[in-house]
């Protein structure tokens, strides 16, 4: 028992300390990019890369609510379902989610090689509003070129996700071909084409 109690001693003290560190990180604000840089380390070794027939968190594909609106940064008010019919690529993110910003590189090399007028793609950012300076800021210094949008007013039931990064690959008949939830990395050729395929159905 003597022997135990220091071991159990020294692992609570470890584990305080861990999450002291990341309490101190979080204070600084600085918890998202270190959460960032983990994540990207991971994906480059390619365990991240997306497997879109593993991919489908439910099997059967469901229609998609374009019932809602969305809004560019500079307030332009945009209603979803001009969407319909194309293949729509919808990413939820923040500013402050370290794992969104760890996927964000690849999504933009993908947009650079699709063809944006079959596949769209919607990056929503479900920043605070009045945080448009603060996400222009990230996509500006990032070099981000794909859309960025925030809701205007409310966001369908569907897209009242648990976690962010979350996401969706809508098909040409409006169902939900694919749901994503956690990071990944899209810019893959295996990804590219199934996006292509499903333009061309």
């Amino acid at each position: 028992m003597q022997k135990l109690f220091p071991t159990f001693k020294s692992t609570a003290l470890t584990a305080f300390s861990a999450l002291f560190i990341v309490f101190l990180l979080q204070k600084a604000g600085v918890w998202g990019e270190v959460s960032s840089a983990a994540q990207s380390v991971v994906m480059s070794t390619g365990a991240l890369d997306i497997q879109p027939e593993s991919s489908k968190d439910e099997p059967a594909k469901k229609d998609f609510d374009f019932n809602f609106a969305i809004k560019t940064t500079a307030g332009a008010r945009i209603n979803f379902d001009q969407f319909k019919g194309k293949v729509v690529f919808l990413n939820l993110w923040a500013t402050w989610c370290g794992p969104c910003k760890a996927e964000m590189p690849g999504i933009q090399h993908l947009y650079e090689k699709m063809d944006t007028s079959r596949v769209v793609f919607v990056m929503l950012s479900i920043d605070k509003e009045g945080a448009q300076a603060k996400i222009n800021d990230y996509v500006r210094k990032n070099k981000f070129t794909f859309p960025v949008f925030m809701p205007s007013g409310y966001l369908s039931e569907q897209l009242q996700v648990p976690s962010i990064p979350t996401t969706f690959v809508i098909n040409r008949e409006g169902k939900i071909e694919m749901k994503k939830v956690g990071t990944a990395n899209y810019d893959t050729e295996k990804f590219r084409q199934y996006l292509t395929d499903l333009a061309q159905q």
